[in-house]
């Protein structure tokens, strides 16, 4: 299910919104919106991970 779901958000086409650039800014743009949005749920899940592992209350 979970790979649907990406694989639904996945379909845009980079190396050919790439290809009909305009200009260098342009490119620059599609990859940094394609690729910043799994680089902060990466670091979302890692900093959840973090909390939850340094919990001070679960020391029994």
């Amino acid at each position: 299910m979970l790979s649907n779901f990406i694989a639904f958000f996945q379909q845009i086409n980079v190396e050919e919104k790439i290809k009909n650039a305009p200009d260098k800014n342009y490119e620059i743009g599609v990859v940094i919106g394609t690729y910043l949005p799994f680089i902060l749920l990466a670091a979302l899940a890692y900093f959840i991970y973090y909390k939850t592992k340094n919990r001070k209350d679960l020391e029994d």
